[in-house]
């Protein structure tokens, strides 16, 4: 099932519980998967055009009036393009609102450099007040939609579009604000956020036969980050290496080393190093920016071997 599928079927599910609950968007709810709830809930379904500034404002003031309102577009305009209207109509001003951006980093794949939003967590990050959560599955996603709902305040949450396959068990139980810790190690701390998860699981195996015992942690909360599961994981392994589809500035890699300010430990990065986008397939776009399951293999030896 693809990602915005969970996504406007949970949406679909609290829009029918609660008339308070609406969505926005920029003349993307085809792209986004909302298109069909037009039909099931017109009063709460709002096509704002390309228009996401004024998007936010309208959201702010549903808000106002006691409206729960979710506003979606593309990673880059629900965040870098209405940073102002984020930081003032809705962080400012204490609304609560829930932002999606879909299709982050290297997911927005043939739309080119233009929409591969890599610094959208940077951007977010840094204003008061938001909450900026990544989901890393499906499972994680339809349990995650209701608490972020019931969360009083702004959420931006980072949204693959696609199919991703399952890593959690149905039975799991979300936190918002803890980290998963899904495999315990003693060698080596990865942390990781969103798609890439599954690579990090992925590389942690073969880590596993060539005697590095790596802990994996996925960090679906970049802020406000777990500090506590942070910092007790670097202290046990002594080595630290985060991955994510994000600029390695601003993102998890940042948070992380953040949290870890105070620790001698040695921490290494597989993320955008820095730079723009391209036009490209998910495949080849991993091949160029480093996104890949031998990279991270790569960097967490490297990692390890600064201890």
């Amino acid at each position: 099932m693809e990602m915005r599928a969970v996504y406007a079927q949970c949406l679909a599910e609290m829009m029918e519980k609660d008339r308070h609950v609406c969505v926005l968007d920029a003349d993307l709810a085809k792209a986004s998967g909302t298109r069909a709830l037009y039909e099931r809930f017109p009063r709460q379904m709002f096509d704002c055009g390309v228009a996401e500034a004024n998007m936010a404002s309208i959201a702010a003031g549903l808000s106002s009036y006691g409206f729960r309102p979710w506003i979606e577009s593309f990673t880059p305009f629900a965040t870098r393009r209405i940073c102002d209207q984020i930081a003032i109509s809705i962080c400012y001003a204490k609304r609560n609102v829930k932002i999606v951006g879909t299709d982050p980093g290297i997911a927005a794949e043939l739309n080119g450099g233009t929409h591969m939003s890599m610094e959208d967590i940077g951007v977010l990050r840094s204003v008061p007040g938001m909450v900026i959560f990544e989901p890393a599955d499906p499972v994680q996603l339809a349990k995650a939609m209701p608490v972020l709902d019931a969360y009083d305040g702004a959420v931006y949450m980072r949204l693959f579009r696609k199919e991703l396959p399952a890593i959690f068990p149905e039975d799991y139980q979300f936190d918002l604000f803890k980290a998963d810790v899904l495999k315990e190690g003693k060698d080596l701390s990865l942390f990781a956020t969103g798609f890439q998860l599954k690579d990090a699981l992925e590389a942690a195996e073969i880590l596993a036969k060539e005697g590095i015992d790596a802990e994996v942690i996925n960090v679906h909360t970049i802020k406000p980050i777990d500090k506590e599961t942070v910092i007790a994981s670097a202290r046990k392994t002594g080595a630290v290496l985060t991955v994510e589809n994000h600029n390695v500035i601003g993102g998890l890699h940042s948070a992380v080393l953040e949290a870890l300010a105070k620790e001698k430990i040695p921490a290494c990065a597989v993320g955008v190093q820095d730079r723009f986008g391209e036009v490209g397939k998910l495949p080849y776009l991993r091949e160029a920016i480093g996104l890949t399951v031998e990279n991270i293999v790569n960097t967490a030896k490297e990692a390890v071997s600064l201890k």
